[in-house]
């Protein structure tokens, strides 16, 4: 229905910037401007249309709650795969599309995301198989903070996010225009985060609100599993009157009555929504009185990821 509106719009602002044209004599500066600007946004949307499609993003569930994402470079038909738990479901896909597999992007050594990427080099040998330690089962180049490298025309940029493992790797693609995205594995979820098993708050707090906030707000986030409702459904229990929390519990209820998946997010969202990215707000909404300290928002971090660790929701 969005679209559907978004169209109408767009088509009566080109309507009226072609009657501009019929009767520009007796329209006011003013009336140039706002019709100018009418126009340049129709033909603005019209292009990001077009080149939305550069990118495609494949979800691919795996296990239970998994998730695999086969990235597409339309352009030239290389691909990506993310995490794929599930190779043989993987190169079906590939198959079905037509594309050239040439990485595997592995955000962390857990075998619920690395553990398919032994049989899936065996079946291409020439596949680079990237991840953030020596841990990811048959990683070919192990990635830094910053590392970057392309797949087609895309752009991957690697983000080092330690906490839930110490090699955890975020991959933040983008195109030369349109919305990029990021893969997050089992760093920041929809409303959430993952458990602290390999570091600390401090660095859960700086891969999220650092890191991963620093990105653009339009940034499309694909994480690793499905755990939406249950992450929102605690972000309504420590952070009661916030009315996009509650909004959103719906919504994404509704998704998964559908068994439709709640991915992608975005950044904003995320900014929104999630706890652990409002954490910073939520210290401050617990401690009206006094001066925010860094100390006190990380202390906060530690608090609320005790709180989900023991949450049944």
């Amino acid at each position: 229905r969005r679209d559907i509106t978004s169209n109408l719009n767009n088509n009566k602002r080109f309507q009226s910037f072609l009657l501009l044209l019929i009767y520009s004599p007796f329209y006011s500066v003013f009336d140039l401007y706002y019709f100018g600007r009418s126009l340049v946004d129709f033909f603005t949307i019209v292009r990001r249309k077009e080149i939305s499609l550069n990118m495609d993003v494949t979800i691919l569930p795996a296990l239970e709650d998994n998730y695999m994402y086969l990235i597409t470079d339309k352009a030239t038909k290389s691909a990506a795969i993310v995490d794929p738990v599930n190779p043989t479901l993987v190169l079906e896909e590939v198959a079905k599309r037509g594309v050239s597999l040439e990485a595997v992007l592995t955000t962390h050594h857990h075998w619920d995301h690395a553990g398919g990427n032994t049989q899936l080099k065996e079946s291409m040998e020439s596949l680079e198989v990237y991840g953030g330690d020596s841990r990811v089962d048959a990683v070919t180049k192990i990635v830094q903070d910053g590392n970057s490298f392309n797949i087609g025309t895309l752009k991957v940029k690697c983000l080092f996010t330690p906490c839930h493992t110490t090699g955890h790797i975020c991959y933040f693609v983008s195109a030369d225009s349109g919305p990029p995205a990021v893969f997050t594995g089992d760093t920041l979820f929809v409303a959430g985060c993952g458990r602290f098993f390999e570091g600390t708050p401090d660095q859960m707090y700086k891969a999220l609100c650092k890191v991963l906030a620093g990105l653009p707000d339009e940034t499309k986030v694909y994480c690793g599993h499905e755990y939406t409702v249950t992450n929102l459904k605690f972000a309504r229990t420590v952070d009661p009157l916030n009315q996009d929390v509650i909004n959103k519990l719906s919504w994404a209820e509704g998704k998964r009555r559908a068994h439709e998946p709640t991915i992608p997010s975005t950044i904003a969202d995320e900014k929104k929504t999630n706890p652990f990215m409002r954490v910073e707000d939520l210290t401050k909404i617990q401690h009206p009185q006094e001066s925010i300290s860094e100390k006190l928002v990380i202390d906060m971090m530690g608090n609320i990821r005790r709180q989900k660790d023991s949450f049944r929701g």
